[in-house]
């Protein structure tokens, strides 16, 4: 730009300048057209001319001269020079140059100086008074910097100045202006307000309403905003004109920003959020439409309100933690009421802090949009919270429900309405933009579920919703269980049953636990779970009772505070206020089931004396409650936790049981289902633990009323044997009455899940389990626990089945036996048992089929029918059970026959006639005190006499029933029984084959099966059945019960004792009366003493065992059960001892009979109470009980030769008969017994047990008659008695004779043989008897003077006869070994097994006697036996269980062949004799030590399998053994059981008594054998052949008997 002020000027500023300057500025002024341009010209110019100044080229003088002069050019020209002041003002304070700076300073004061006239002061502010100024001071203040005015001295302080600039800036542009506010334009407002507030029902629409709206803004310049604001005021003052102001305020959006109207309700709610201000809910209402229709976004509207998310966070954290604290608090101990008292203030200041929350807008906003009905914006405020603690507040929950009310009204009208009632309907919202409404099922997944998801426990609230939803789970229910709609609507609907599932745990169970004491809710759910399965239920349950308490503050608290009360109940609970504290317990569980039941079933298994209150408190329950109390039972049986054993591992655990027996009351008394209960029973049994079945016997009992106990009387067990009626009356303990409904429900249960036959096989094969899975680590005693609980609630749900089932639903149900045994590997014993009602059922069934076709009313016709009916029926059967055992079996027993035992009962055998009278006479004893009774009230007397007459009749009607029932079955009996037993290999055989699988098995099995068992056996003696020996049968029962009774359960040995009572009973009755015996046996072939293996039992009077043999054979099976017993009482084994003392308990009214047998028995058993009193108390208890009631026995025992003729007839007494004589020509020689000698041996025995505990000798007679007995044995073949009675003196010489002769052949006889064997052990019993010297002395007893002489007279006389009487003996030896060849080929087989297994029986090898020797004179045989026997027994003070008759028997078949055969034999010297003898005990001694080893090694094996495997030897074995003990042909219907102790007895007295008869045998027999060669007739000859005699007698009675004389044996050395 061109400079306005040339150089020039300035240089000749006096001369030319000033006047060229002038004329510019005049030039300038006054040129009007460009107005503009020349008034920055004239700025250009003055800025110039102050510039030089400032520079120096010109002096302030001038400038300020010519300035005065310009300044009136223009009006503006002050202002102008200022402009150009301050830009120099801006330049130069920039500048460092001070001059230019006091340049511009002197300038402007000359500017001032010049205008000033005057200066004056007023009010204490200088002000400067001008007639002619060319700047103002006050232009100059506005445009120059305050600290260049301070310099200038226009303003006192720069700073001061600066404040007050800012101060009054700020309210110039700062402060509003008012000009359009309410008050001021308050006409414009209440036009707006007017408009707004109008009747709007016309036809006036927001559109015009929107146009006067601006109308009025424009007018009275309204601020927009504030008309905003003003237009929602009015929205929520009318709140119902929602049509009309919604699209009101989004037409007015558009005209303002978007924000504004968020920002405008945001300033609302800020304005409410003072701690004391309260939030209009028209406020929430309008955000909440606002925000339905999307005119706000939330997440822009959350920000504004308060408390903040993190805010409520922190509260719901200290909720929990609050709510623990409570917890807590209820589960302290309280010692002191002060501490109580406290924490009740505590309690109280907490509760006032929390009176009044702070205002929740939040909340409020929800509450809000779910009364509109906007589930959407509502849902994600929920989100932004802790899950349900919006519901937690009632407002909102209210809200909430309401919107699940109008939601679900058509679905619920339509499909959820109980009939009858009415309801009151609630009508849709009327905001479109509400949740859809459920028309379906399906609809309930799109909204309503979720709804009631963040609901969950706070839909307590609402009971009439909770009824709604529950009635409508019921209506899903029923659809979903109908069949027949489509694949894809079925998984439609298992998705929706799913939802259902998910809704019911999370909502409906917690919602039932808040709400208070509300009985029909309960009732009302429970009407939708009946209709689930029990599994969904339980799952259920379980979730309710150990998730859901822990989700929720308000749930821990109602835990605690349920636990709390339960507390207080339980501890006031008696048998005198249940009904009070049942009620309180009601109304505690219609909430909190899970929780109070779970308390309560803890006390139960402390305390079991509360079962019986609690069980009776329980009537108050709801359905619900009892499901949830069967769920509660399984949890707390199948606790982990628990030990199911006590700490000793021998008992169940008393919680266990204590839990069983509650289950069993409450599940009668109460309809509770039991299908969960059952499953888990089965379930343990599938996995292989039987503790549980306690669970099944309690329920089966108690709602069955079916008792298994062991303690029945004889009475009760006979009852028990009659019909259903007499059962119930006579037969169980308590009389369990009303059990038809339980029962049923039993059965129902069982039938609908199948559970029937699956627990009873799972029983039956859990038997085994028990032992061989279960019991691997368990105490012994456990185990029998175990097995005998498992046992027992098998027979006890099989009589359940058997009682209850209808005949189709049982043979539906059982598979038949064969698939039973193979497929489903149940024991044979179980699947008769489960199998037999069947059999019943279709045979009655038949029956009536063939009655019904053919109306023959005869008796024959009748009986004719059922046998056909049972040929119809039993024809599978029989054909099926020969597939369970190897076909050998059936050599024996017939097919049919095993099948008959295993399925007849007792039912069909006998009628209780006693039991039944019994029953009547005392209903007539009662109708007769109902009679006598006068208080009674005629009506009640009239109905009490009807009951008791019509129990009589149906009594006496069911007595007539199985009267004719046990004809027909004893009818069909007696047909079948030719075919029963074949015997086609022998009858010892058969009868072994019966015992093992069929009396054995069955008769442990329950106490009515041993009952069974025993009358089964005299059945088939009383039928005359072929090829049955009913005296070996009861022989093999009586003779060896250790083994049986070792092996026993505790409940087996009870059975077992009842089956041996019943068999001594019947035994008894034969032994009481010679008339009975003769009409009951006398004639039968179970009494034939001959057997024949031809299958022909000849009723020849000869062969039959005369009464009194049978008393000796009686005589002889009570010893072997005193020998079993004290054996089995000496063992110290606690099976043994407690098992023997059963079976003793049970037997005790038929034994003891004898004296001597009692007392010992009564000692043992002394011992017993003394040992065990600290050491086993449950063994001191048994032994003390059966102690005192043998003491109370004592009276009825009877001296042993009262019992039978312990003193037979002297020696010339004429015999009754003679049968098969030494001349007897046409009787085979095959299987003879002599049964005198067996009747001694027995009686010597017996006689020791009496010289033991009378401590006195008897003088024993020596002339004993020959009278025959009979003696069987365990594994021993038939056994017949022959009757040999000595006439002369001339006989007995006559057979001397013979044996001598038939000693003298050299060893091809059967006695070198047995020599052999004989001499090896002879040493060690030799020392085992020095040891025993000292004692042995001091108790043998001298025989009498008289005693001796009578000896040496005999003696002396036979010894003559015999050099007389010389007979040959090839033809009579021809003949026995010819009869011996006759018999068949197995029956040797099975002779020599059971011989081989005798001879080992026991761990010691006894020789068995040589079979070709000739017997004795019987006066001295006995003679001498006895006294051997007497000395024997001051050893060993007790029978031991080593003798049995098996020896009697096979030594005297063998005697009695050798009664026909003669030897003579060549005279030896005497110190030859002596010498031989010397020689051949060294050579004994030698073989002994090297055997000994050998024998050591064997007994120890024997010792670890002591059970029945002595029956098993093999064949090879057998005959090695035979060999070795010089049997021949004759032996092969013969066998001798060695002496055989226990396996546990004591290993020292094994030893010696082995040791004593082995040495006995070798060095007796060698002896003998000499002596008899011997031809001196001197004393001490005679004293040898008494020896020789004496060892005759021996080997003909046994190892027992050979024990014993080699003590005298000795003395005579």
């Amino acid at each position: 730009m061109a400079t306005m002020l040339p150089a020039e000027w300035i240089k000749n500023w006096e001369k030319g300048g000033r006047n060229e300057f002038l004329q510019l500025c005049r030039a300038l002024s006054e040129d009007k057209s460009h107005d503009s341009l020349s008034f920055r010209d004239i700025q250009q110019a003055l800025y110039e001319l102050s510039s030089h100044v400032v520079r120096g080229n010109l002096k302030h003088e001038h400038a300020s001269g010519v300035l005065a002069d310009i300044i009136e050019f223009r009006e503006d020209m002050p202002s102008i020079l200022a402009d150009a002041f301050c830009i120099l003002d801006i330049e130069t304070s920039c500048l460092e140059e001070k001059t230019k700076r006091d340049c511009f300073t002197q300038l402007v004061l000359s500017c001032l100086c010049k205008t000033f006239s005057g200066i004056q002061e007023l009010d204490g502010q200088t002000t400067l008074s001008c007639r002619k100024y060319l700047v103002s001071d006050t232009v100059l203040k506005e445009r120059l910097d305050p600290e260049t005015l301070e310099s200038l001295g226009l303003i006192k302080q720069s700073q001061q100045f600066n404040q007050k600039s800012v101060k009054i800036k700020t309210k110039l542009f700062y402060k509003q202006q008012k000009f359009n506010l309410l008050r001021e334009e308050n006409e414009g407002y209440a036009k707006l307000i007017a408009e707004l507030g109008q009747d709007l029902s016309g036809n006036i629409t927001s559109d015009l309403i929107l146009e006067n709206i601006k109308s009025l803004i424009g007018c009275f310049n309204l601020d927009p905003n504030r008309v905003l604001d003003i237009i929602l005021e009015v929205y929520e003052c009318r709140p119902e004109y929602d049509d009309f102001f919604v699209p009101l305020i989004e037409s007015y959006m558009y005209m303002c920003e978007p924000q504004t109207l968020c920002h405008i309700l945001g300033f609302k709610f800020k304005f409410y959020q003072d701690p004391s201000g309260e939030t209009p809910s028209s406020l929430y209402r309008v955000a909440a439409v606002l925000l339905q229709h999307n005119l706000i976004d939330l997440e822009d509207l959350y920000v504004h309100l308060l408390p903040g998310d993190n805010a409520i966070i922190e509260e719901h954290k200290r909720e929990i933690v609050e709510a623990k604290q409570i917890v807590r608090k209820l589960t302290m101990v309280v010692l002191s009421s002060e501490k109580t008292e406290e924490k009740e203030k505590e309690k109280e200041k907490e509760e006032e802090k929390t009176e009044k929350p702070p205002d929740n807008q939040k909340l409020g906003l929800l509450e809000a949009l779910l009364k509109i009905g906007d589930w959407q914006h509502a849902q994600s405020i929920m989100d932004q919270m802790p899950p349900f603690y919006a519901t937690s507040h009632k407002p909102i929950a209210i809200a909430l429900c309401q919107l699940v009310h109008v939601t679900i009204e058509p679905l619920y009208r339509r499909v959820g309405v109980p009939k009858g009632a009415k309801g009151s309907p609630i009508s849709p919202l009327p905001n479109k933009r509400a949740p859809k409404q459920a028309d379906s099922f399906e609809d309930l997944r799109k909204e309503v579920f979720n709804m009631l998801c963040y609901l969950g426990p706070h839909l307590s609230h609402d009971p009439i919703l909770f009824a709604k939803v529950v009635r409508l789970g019921k209506a899903f229910m029923k659809e979903f269980q109908s069949d027949g709609s489509k694949q894809e609507d079925k998984e439609k609907m298992e998705i929706l049953f799913s939802c259902v599932l998910s809704i019911t745990d999370q909502v409906l169970l917690p919602s039932l636990s808040l709400m208070d004491c509300n009985a029909c809710m309960s009732e009302e759910l429970w009407g939708m779970f009946k209709t689930f399965p029990y599994q969904y239920r339980y799952r259920l349950y379980g979730q309710w009772k150990n998730e859901t308490y822990n989700s929720h503050p308000l749930l821990v608290k109602v835990k605690a505070q349920t636990i709390d009360r339960a507390k207080y109940i339980m501890k006031r609970l008696t048998k005198e206020n249940v009904k009070p504290s049942g009620r309180q317990i009601g109304k505690l569980s219609h909430a909190n089931p899970t929780i109070l039941f779970d308390y309560i079933l803890s006390q139960i298994q402390k305390y079991d004396n509360l079962i019986t209150p609690v069980v009776d408190s329980l009537k108050y329950l709801t359905s619900l409650n009892y499901d949830v109390l069967a769920y509660c039972i399984i949890e707390a049986l199948a606790n982990p936790e628990k030990e199911r054993m006590k700490h000793d591992d021998t008992t169940i655990s008393s919680w266990l049981q204590s839990l069983a027996s509650f289950c069993g009351a409450v599940f009668r008394k109460y309809p509770i289902e039991l299908a969960g209960l059952l499953q888990y029973v089965a379930n343990q049994l599938k996995a292989g633990k039987s503790f549980d079945l306690l669970i099944l016997k309690e329920v089966v009992q108690k709602m069955a009323g079916i008792e298994i106990t062991e303690e029945m009387t004889m009475e009760q067990l006979e009852a028990m044997t009659g019909g259903e009626q007499l059962k119930a009356e006579g037969g169980y303990f308590g009389q369990i009455r009303n059990t038809k409904k339980s029962s049923q429900r039993l059965k129902d249960a069982l039938l609908d899940h199948d559970l029937a036959l699956p627990l009873c096989l799972l029983m039956a094969q859990q038997r085994n389990g028990v032992i061989f899975q279960e019991g691997g680590e368990k105490h012994l005693k456990l185990v029998g626990k175990l097995y005998d609980q498992c046992h027992d609630t098998l027979v006890q749900f099989g009589g359940f089945l058997a009682s209850n089932l209808s005949t189709e639903d049982y043979i539906k149900r059982v598979p038949s036996i064969d698939v039973l045994c193979n497929e489903f590997h149940t024991p044979h014993d179980a699947a008769f048992f489960l199998s037999r009602p069947m059999y019943a059922h279709q045979i009655s069934s038949k029956y009536d089929e063939l009655k019904k076709a053919e109306k023959g009313n005869k008796q024959q016709h009748k009986v004719h029918k059922y046998i056909t009916a049972c040929e119809l029926v039993m024809a599978p059967v029989h054909e099926a059970v020969i597939s369970l055992h190897p076909p050998k079996v059936w050599d024996d027993i017939s097919p049919q026959f095993y099948a008959t035992f295993w399925s007849l009962t007792m039912y069909d055998l006998a009628v209780p006639h006693s039991s039944y009278d019994r029953e009547v006479n005392k209903l007539k004893v009662q109708m007769k005190a109902i009679d006598d009774n006068q208080e009674m009230p005629p009506n009640k007397k009239k109905k009490e006499k009807e009951r008791c007459t019509a129990l009589q009749d149906k009594l006496l009607e069911e007595e007539k029933k199985q009267l004719e029932h046990v004809q027909r079955v004893l009818q069909r009996l007696k047909l079948e029984k030719d075919n029963w037993l074949l015997a086609k290999s022998t009858k010892n055989e058969t009868i072994t084959k019966f015992l093992q699988l069929c009396i054995f098995p069955r008769c442990i099995f329950s106490a009515i099966d041993a009952v069974y068992c025993a009358h089964f056996v005299e059945l088939v003696h009383q039928q005359k059945t072929p090829n049955f020996s009913t005296l070996l049968c009861y022989d093999r029962v009586f003779s060896d019960i250790i083994y049986t009774v070792a092996s026993c359960t505790e409940n087996e040995a009870s059975r077992y004792g009842r089956f041996l009572c019943c068999m001594l009973e019947t035994v008894t009755r034969w032994h009481s009366d010679r008339v009975i015996y003769e009409k009951e046996c006398g004639n039968y072939p179970g009494f034939l003493t001959i057997l024949r293996a031809t299958g022909f039992d000849g009723g020849n009077k000869a062969d039959q065992l005369d009464y009194e043999n049978f008393r000796h054979v009686v005589h002889k099976w009570h010893y072997k059960l005193t020998k079993a017993s004290v054996h089995c009482l000496e063992t110290g084994e606690y099976t043994h001892i407690r098992n023997i003392l059963i079976v003793l308990t049970k037997i005790l009214p038929w034994y003891p009979k004898v004296l001597n047998l009692g007392q010992a028995l009564e000692r043992r058993v002394h011992k017993i109470c003394q040992e065990e009193k600290e050491k086993r108390p449950d063994l001191y208890a048994l032994a003390m009980g059966y102690s005192g009631q043998l003491k109370s026995r004592k009276p009825f025992m009877i001296p042993e030769n009262e019992f039978h003729h312990k003193d037979p007839p002297a020696r010339n007494a004429v015999a009754a008969t003679v049968q098969n004589g030494p001349g007897g020509a046409g009787m085979p020689t095959s299987l003879t017994i002599n049964t005198a000698k067996l009747e001694e041996s027995a009686a010597e025995e017996t006689d020791k047990l009496k010289e033991k505990s009378q401590g006195t000798v008897k003088v024993i007679n020596k002339t004993v008659n020959a009278t025959p007995k009979v003696t069987t044995s365990n594994g021993n073949s038939a056994s017949n008695s022959k009757i040999i009675k000595e006439k002369d003196d001339k006989e007995k010489s006559g057979k001397e004779k013979d044996k001598e002769k038939k000693e003298k052949i050299p060893a091809t006889t059967p006695e070198t043989k047995a020599l052999g064997k004989d001499g090896k052990d002879k040493p060690k019993e030799e020392r085992a008897n020095k040891d025993d010297k000292p004692r042995e002395i001091k108790e043998k007893t001298p025989k009498s003077d008289k005693e001796k002489e009578k000896a040496k007279k005999e003696e002396k006389a036979s010894k003559e006869e015999k050099s007389k009487t010389i007979v040959t003996t090839i033809e009579s030896k021809s003949v026995a070994e010819k009869e011996r060849e006759k018999e068949p080929s197995r029956e040797k087989d099975v002779a020599k097994d059971m011989k081989s297994k005798e001879n080992t029986k026991g761990g010691e090898k006894i020789p068995v006697a040589g079979s070709l020797k000739s017997p004795v004179p019987r006066s001295e045989a006995s003679e001498c036996e006895r006294e051997q026997k007497r000395r024997k027994v001051d050893i060993h003070s007790s029978p031991s269980h080593s003798s049995t008759v098996k020896d009697n028997l096979n030594e005297l078949k063998d005697s009695s062949t050798k009664h026909y055969i003669n030897h003579t034999t060549p005279t030896l010297s005497k110190s030859k004799e002596r010498e031989v003898d010397k020689k051949d005990l060294d050579k004994s001694r030698e073989r002994s030590r090297e055997r000994e080893k050998k024998e050591e090694k064997d007994r120890k094996e024997r010792k670890r399998d002591h059970s029945n495997s002595d029956r098993e030897v093999p064949q090879d074995s057998t005959k090695r053994r035979k060999e070795e003990n010089g049997t021949t042909g004759s032996s092969k219907h013969s066998k001798s059981e060695s002496p055989s102790d226990s396996p546990r007895s004591n290993e020292k007295e094994r030893e010696k008594s082995k040791s004593k008869s082995s040495g006995k045998e070798k060095g007796d027999s060698i002896k003998a054998e000499k002596m008899e060669k011997s031809s001196s007739g001197s004393k001490k000859e005679s004293r040898h052949d008494k020896e020789k005699e004496k060892k005759e007698k021996r080997d003909s009675t046994g190892g027992k008997e050979e024990k014993k004389h080699h003590k005298s044996s000795d003395k005579h050395r």
